[in-house]
């Protein structure tokens, strides 16, 4: 099995008031393993193992990639938003996953998305196949809680979906309905907080038809859904602040105000979450959509 990871660069506009590296970390080790539900649920469902090619949009620090590289899946990571998150997906990789080998394989000056989903396309591993088309890309990040969070995405989907194969599935994540999604409350705290003028970062709540429009957008052929129960559990509410705050959903609002204030009207809102052993649990579903490349 081999594994690629390309480097993109962030987006620009306002940086938060935030220490990337730890957020990062944050994300790894809290905030990355409460959608291990759905990533399982979709490997077992489409039967990921030796043979598959996958594509991971947004790939994260790499959790899902490894899952799937473990399943015997040949793994390429593309991550547009953080660097700091794309060098602990390298390292994951690299360390644990048996028999993998990850790469750095987009130029320093890789000027688009496109540019370096065309980087990727190259296998690391030169016994791999020339240019063989991935047949599985997935978009785990879930959209569906804020105004246009699926933009970002229909860029990537129009660089992937050229290089994955006829037939190839497309899989896509969102919130599921706010009534089954106690997170939805915390989140809100964002919306609060923010600065009225930042409409783009604002809290919605997750619509029905959020994935197929985004799937119809791409010229992708919906192709079978599911709903995953995901609980965000966390040790005490400390945790649960780091690993809410590693999402990135909160940086309008620590722009806006600062980091301790966000802190505290985030602990406020996790007060109904907390149990007598003071750690904190949410009940959440998801929602996946598999699309086939036409």
């Amino acid at each position: 099995m081999t594994s690629t990871l390309v480097r993109q660069h962030p987006h620009t506009g306002d940086t938060p008031r935030v220490d990337l590296s730890a957020r990062a970390r944050d994300w790894s080790e809290i905030q990355e393993r409460m959608l291990v539900p759905l990533y399982e649920a979709v490997y077992e469902r489409l039967d990921v193992g030796p043979g598959t090619r996958l594509l991971g949009l947004g790939c994260g620090s790499g959790l899902a990639l490894l899952m799937a590289a473990c399943r015997g899946a040949a793994v390429t990571g593309v991550e547009p938003s953080s660097p700091e998150r794309l060098a602990l997906a390298r390292e994951r990789l690299r360390t644990e996953a048996t028999g993998a080998h990850a790469r750095a394989d987009a130029p320093a000056a890789a000027p688009s998305v496109s540019a370096s989903l065309g980087a990727a396309d190259r296998p690391a591993d030169p016994a791999d196949a020339r240019g063989a088309p991935y047949d599985l890309v997935t978009a785990f990040e879930p959209i569906g809680c804020r105004a246009g969070d699926s933009d970002g995405l229909a860029g990537l989907l129009g660089a992937a979906i050229p290089r994955a194969a006829r037939g190839a599935a497309v899989v896509l994540a969102g919130w599921g309905p706010p009534e089954r999604c106690a997170t939805t409350a915390v989140l809100r705290v964002a919306d609060k907080l923010a600065d009225p003028s930042r409409g783009a970062g604002r809290w919605r709540p997750a619509l029905r038809d959020d994935l197929e429009e985004v799937a119809e957008r791409a010229g992708l052929r919906p192709d079978g859904s599911g709903r995953v129960a995901c609980p965000f559990g966390y040790a005490d509410v400390d945790s649960a602040v780091r690993g809410l705050l590693s999402t990135g959903l909160f940086d309008a609002a620590i722009t806006a105000t600062d980091r301790a204030q966000v802190d505290k009207e985030l602990k406020e809102a996790l007060h109904p979450y907390r149990r007598q052993d003071r750690t904190v649990w949410m009940p959440n579903v998801f929602r996946y959509l598999i699309a086939r490349v036409p």
